[in-house]
């Protein structure tokens, strides 16, 4: 079976947009913290992002706006036991192609992310992926995650995205799948770029 084309991976990840899709102009977490406070609906708003009021201490504007600490992989299958793939150092990214993540075919999981926000306002974080099976597209995910400011108490979020089902059957058994991930946003800030994995399915 032939091998992706140059370029296709790329045009793959690339996130989707509805016709006629404007993106607000951007504006600063001060700025957004100096909107009308007397606005309920805007300051439930500007809490859900942990924006606070004006006056506050504003986060120092050096180095990643953003850093993607770990995909994470659960299942009834798996018990409690959690299937984390660490993306906080080069060198347990470059491990990722290497070691194969095991999924029981035909069970239902869920993929999640632990990132942390440190400055500025994340708009339309999403979560994309490519999943291939000698060099054939089988499936392809993208996760609106949502908008966030930074994080207040220094805590890293864990998002759960919806729960899906592993193929199942010998031929879906037969051979690995070649996963490449991408986490973007609204302005198509590439923030994790082609992040490739394999996964295996097991019987047990």
């Amino acid at each position: 079976m032939s091998s992706s084309k140059p370029g296709e991976d790329e045009a793959e990840l690339q996130p989707t947009f509805a016709a006629g899709y404007k993106l607000g102009e951007k504006k600063t977490v001060d700025q957004y913290a100096s909107l009308d406070a007397n606005d309920e609906s805007l300051a439930k708003w500007k809490a859900s992002l942990g924006i606070t009021g004006a006056g506050a201490a504003a986060p120092e504007r050096s180095g990643p706006k953003i850093t993607i600490l770990a995909l994470f992989l659960r299942s009834p299958s798996l018990g409690d036991r959690t299937i984390e793939l660490d993306l906080s150092t080069e060198a347990a990214i470059a491990s990722l192609a290497k070691n194969p993540v095991n999924i029981k075919e035909g069970v239902e999981y869920n993929v999640g992310m632990k990132f942390m926000v440190h400055y500025d306002i994340i708009s339309g974080l999403r979560y994309i992926h490519v999943v291939k099976r000698a060099g054939v597209k089988v499936d392809k995910l993208e996760q609106m995650v949502g908008s966030f400011g930074p994080s207040d108490d220094g805590a890293p979020r864990s998002i759960n995205f919806p729960a899906e089902e592993s193929p199942s059957g010998v031929l879906a058994r037969s051979g690995s799948y070649n996963v490449k991930s991408r986490i973007t946003d609204d302005d198509k800030e590439v923030y994790a770029g082609k992040r490739t994995y394999l996964v295996l399915l097991t019987t047990k």
